[in-house]
């Protein structure tokens, strides 16, 4: 699959991190972008700072040269990872003023695979309603909420519990929590 992976300024650069950790670039052709404000929250939450796999081709939010920013090549999915309500909302309005919001337009328009993984509480009528238009336009979202039935010891390990989600959605297989349990007779 060839992959979008868009970072923005929300709190929650640990789940960015764990996913480029477990996408496999050697099966996927995985792009990174950032928003203006993602380096100066990975600074703050990231003490060795992003990690960015070496086969990872990184591209410029002011670039609309950029692969991704044209319907007319095919990538199969995008996911903002952690996404900014400001972001958010400026997908779920159609606003495209940079190649990120591009990307996640056309992702829509094309009716590919777009993630959204929102870190945000408390959510506002605002939040909520443009959750619906996301929905409505054919999004996923994946709240950045974390489960605990597999007790975590880690904050890479919380991190994992949504990232896991977000490879299941992709259709990625991976190894990074184990799956509930069914019932015991």
């Amino acid at each position: 699959m060839r992959i979008l992976v868009a970072i923005t300024g929300a709190s929650g650069s640990i789940y960015a991190q764990r996913l480029l950790d477990n996408l496999d670039t050697h099966v996927h052709e995985v792009h990174l972008i950032q928003s203006q404000y993602a380096a100066s929250v990975i600074n703050e939450e990231l003490p060795d700072s992003l990690r960015v796999p070496e086969r990872v081709a990184v591209h410029s939010l002011k670039s609309m040269n950029a692969p991704f920013v044209s319907g007319s090549n095919v990538f199969d999915a995008m996911v903002i990872i952690p996404c900014s309500m400001g972001t958010l909302g400026r997908v779920a309005h159609g606003l495209s003023s940079d190649a990120l919001l591009r990307a996640a337009d056309v992702m829509l328009k094309e009716k590919r695979k777009l993630i959204l993984v929102p870190r945000e509480t408390p959510m506002s009528l605002i939040h909520v309603r443009n959750f619906e238009l996301l929905l409505l336009a054919g999004a996923t979202l994946i709240p950045a909420n974390p489960s605990f039935y597999t007790r975590p010891q880690t904050i890479p390990e919380v991190a994992d519990t949504v990232v896991a989600r977000v490879l299941d959605h992709l259709g990625t297989p991976h190894q990074l929590v184990a799956r509930w349990r069914e019932e015991k007779d």
